[in-house]
């Protein structure tokens, strides 16, 4: 499975942004995605997350009630959905994907072996 990030940009603090994660092949149904962010000089941390059928959602406590997580297996597609955002939710967003038909999500870098190139999402204040 191949992963393509985008939709990040400058936004003012207060303001939403959506970003969309384009995977290659038809595997992409069967994989649980999620989203990590890293900001700079900052470790690399999970966001957000949501199961191959979407039944099944996983938030950062630090996103909670702010940001949300879909998919379209049809489009090949998962995308976050950022609203209220904080400057400090500056950072470089990556999507991720794991094999997983199972309703439990990783919260961990590891548990994901498919990595997008990652978008920069700027928050200014």
């Amino acid at each position: 499975v191949q992963l393509q990030a985008s939709g990040g940009g400058l936004v003012q603090a207060g303001g939403s942004l959506t970003l969309s994660c384009v995977a290659s092949g038809s595997l992409f149904r069967s994989h649980a995605v999620a989203w990590f962010r890293q900001a700079p000089e900052k470790e690399r941390e999970f966001v957000a997350g949501i199961s191959w059928n979407g039944s099944s959602r996983d938030f950062a406590d630090s996103v909670k009630g702010r940001f949300t997580v879909s998919r379209d297996n049809a489009k090949n597609t998962a995308y976050l959905q950022m609203n209220s955002l904080k400057p400090e939710d500056t950072a470089v967003y990556y999507c991720a994907a794991s094999r997983n038909m199972g309703p439990i999500l990783d919260d961990q870098e590891k548990g994901y072996p498919f990595w997008g190139q990652g978008t920069l999402v700027t928050v200014s204040s």
